[in-house]
């Protein structure tokens, strides 16, 4: 009967590598891909901010013209980047409180978002960003 040297083959790491990369990789690519999620929703967000604030602005130096509601809300959908503006256009409002001098206007909006990880929704909802100035 032959001799069987359990002590080296115990001592035999072939594959082991290659073992711990099929446990680990999954885990890293899910946490790669949800870091990625979290950007496109954080530049979404941003994007949503940067573009009711341009609105806004645009609302405070516009009281002169024939309609300063609808020019803010085009300054808005004109500055919304890569959002969707019918998306955004729908859930967007312009509000003067008066057209004097010193009055505010207050532009709100929201965005949808959805944070998916492998096409499993794991949060979602609407950002909202509001922004108010004073007329000039």
């Amino acid at each position: 009967m032959p001799h069987i040297n359990t002590t080296k083959d115990l001592k035999n790491e072939k594959g082991q590598t290659m073992a711990e990369l099929a446990l680990v990789l999954p885990v890293l690519l899910v946490l790669l891909l949800g870091i990625a999620q979290f950007g496109v929703v954080f530049n979404n967000y941003v994007s949503l901010t940067d573009a009711v604030r341009a609105g806004a602005r645009k609302g405070a130096v516009s009281r002169n013209l024939a309609d300063p509601a609808g020019a803010c809300r085009a300054q808005v959908l004109a500055s919304a980047g890569s959002l969707n503006t019918t998306q955004l256009g729908s859930h967007l409002s312009c509000t003067f409180s008066s057209l004097q001098p010193g009055a505010d206007v207050t532009v709100t909006a929201d965005y949808p978002y959805d944070i998916k990880l492998l096409n499993w929704k794991v949060k979602s909802g609407r950002f909202t960003s509001t922004m108010k100035e004073r007329l000039e």
